[in-house]
Parts: structure tokens; C-alpha cells; sequence
């Protein structure tokens, strides 16, 4: 303790000797604090670039917290062009529920169900770059998504292992400013099961997503996935949805029109039938509700 007094009485007489014969003006001073704190600066990670953990249909970079939950319902009407008779759409829907938790603040695993041929789907996602400005310089973020599916419609003769379909993709984001955000995910779906010989069990496609944020709760959200050229593309429709996100606290909700009424990868990607141009126009919604299961106490 007599040692620590001694160097700090030492330190100060010194620096009052120095400050006497080399004056230290406050210009000085500033500039000895910015260079310690550029020195000494952190990460700043970019949050948000996303709202949500989906775009539209497809899922955007964002994952869950460490041990958060979300509670994801998700829902599509028919087409609006079934006319009056069926309300334009709203009395045919389909459906999915789903459940999402943060094993960590990058990997992310969920669960759902979709009442389209009563489909089941589970896929896990992980954060491997984070966009960051300051100490570390990142330009973009990067996650990757695999996926699977399986449907349930009572079909005696396929097997389960014909049920299955796969999905890979790298979702690679960069948010330009405060409200507006753009990303690229080339995407890869492999199904065990096609309807013809000449049909693709591999198909490739690339999507396009961006959001801009409107006010401080609100912002428009459009995805575009481009099949890209082969059998299926020939024979399928490239999906594009337009919709809004606005934010009520621990709720997000999601209103968009689209023209897939599927809601998992091999649906609204590999397999959709359907056209604006014929009006196969769905009015859908997402709404998500995350609960903290367990606090963190380090991000």
C-alpha cells in the first residue's frame, strides 16, 4: 500500500513539474482524448438490418437472441382473382405455425407446421459475419440457412423418404443506412421426389430483398426469388411480395400481397404456380411474438 502512495505521489509532482514548463492548452487535451479513445474503441455491431426473421416469405439474416423464443403465425388467403363467390380469396387460407429459439445470439433452430399438404419443417440458421463499424470493419453480414421439409398428406404410396426436400442458403445483407437494407440470397433446393423424369431434383435460384423503413414503427419490405434457367423455371412462376412492417413493441406484424401460397422454401421457390399476371394475387400476413426465456448476461 506505501508502494502504491509513493508511485502516485511521484507520478503527480512529475506531471505538475511538466505542466509548469510545457503548458497544456485544452486543444491538446481533446486530442490526447480522441486518440486514447480511437485507441480503445469497440465494435459496433449493425443491428436491425431486418425487422424480422422473415422478408416476406423467405427468412432474412437476422436470428433470435440467446435463449429467446418467437412465436411465428403465419398466414395466406387464396388468390384474389377466385372472385366474389369465394370473398376474393378469403375463404380459402392456408396456414403455418411456428416456433424459433436462440440457442446462442448467431444459431438460431426452429419448427413448423403448414396445413399446404399438412407439411412439417424444421431448419437451423447461423450468423457467421456481422456487419460492424469502428475498431473492426465489416461491409455486410452473412447467414446461413438449411432447411427441411417433409408433408404428411395421407399418400400410401410414397415413402417418407420421397417426402423429403432440402434447402441451403447464404443470406448475405448489408444495411446502407439507418432505414434502408438490402440482400442477396442464392438459394439451392433438392427434392428427393419430382413429378417428372425430365423435372429437376436439384434447383437453383437467387433472391433479392430490401427494406426501407418508412417512420420510426413502419417499413416497406419487397423479396423477388429468380428460378434460374431449366425445366422447372420453364414450367414454375418467380415469386415476388411486396408488404409492411410495423412494429408494436414485443409484436411484429407483416402485411403483404404475393403470388405463392406456400410458405417453405420448396413452395413459394421451386414450385409455385402461380402469376401476377393472371392475378394469382395472395393477401397474407405474418405476426411474431418473442418471449426472453432466460436472460443473457453477455451478448
Amino acid at each position: 500500500m506505501r508502494k502504491i502512495l509513493f508511485c502516485t505521489i511521484l507520478t503527480s509532482i512529475c506531471f505538475i513539474s511538466y505542466a509548469q514548463t510545457n503548458p497544456i492548452n485544452d486543444d491538446d487535451i481533446l486530442k490526447m482524448l480522441d486518440s486514447t479513445m480511437a485507441t480503445n474503441s469497440a465494435i459496433d455491431y449493425t443491428y436491425a438490418t431486418f425487422k424480422g426473421t422473415r422478408v416476406v416469405n423467405g427468412h432474412s439474416i437476422e436470428t433470435q437472441g440467446k435463449h429467446v423464443l418467437q412465436f411465428l403465425i403465419s398466414h395466406r388467403f387464396g388468390a384474389l382473382n377466385t372472385g366474389p363467390y369465394n370473398l376474393f380469396g378469403l375463404d380459402a387460407a392456408t396456414m403455418r405455425l411456428g416456433l424459433e429459439y436462440g440457442i446462442t445470439n448467431r444459431l438460431t433452430v426452429g419448427i413448423g407446421r403448414a396445413t399446404l399438404k399438412k407439411t412439417y419443417d424444421s431448419f437451423l440458421k447461423f450468423k457467421i459475419i456481422r456487419q460492424s463499424k469502428g475498431a473492426k470493419k465489416t461491409p455486410l453480414s452473412l447467414t446461413l440457412m438449411a432447411s427441411s421439409t417433409a408433408y404428411s398428406l395421407r399418400e400410401p404410396s410414397i415413402d417418407f423418404a420421397n417426402r423429403l426436400v432440402y434447402t441451403l442458403q447464404a443470406l448475405i445483407a448489408r444495411k446502407f443506412t439507418d432505414g434502408f437494407s438490402i440482400q442477396i440470397s442464392p438459394t439451392l433446393i433438392h427434392r428427393n421426389l419430382v413429378d417428372t423424369r425430365s423435372d429437376q431434383n436439384d434447383v437453383f435460384a437467387i433472391g433479392i430483398s430490401g427494406r426501407q423503413k418508412l417512420t420510426k414503427r413502419i417499413s416497406l419490405n419487397a423479396e423477388y426469388f429468380y428460378l434460374m434457367p431449366g425445366y422447372t423455371a420453364t414450367n414454375f412462376s418467380n415469386c415476388l411480395s411486396i408488404g409492411f412492417d410495423i412494429e408494436t413493441g414485443g409484436h411484429v406484424f407483416q402485411l403483404h400481397i404475393t403470388n405463392a401460397q406456400g410458405m417453405t422454401e420448396n413452395y413459394f421457390i421451386a414450385e409455385n404456380k402461380s402469376s401476377w399476371k393472371n392475378g394469382d394475387i395472395y393477401f397474407g400476413f405474418n405476426i411474431s411474438r418473442v418471449f426472453t426465456l432466460r436472460k443473457s448476461k453477455y451478448k
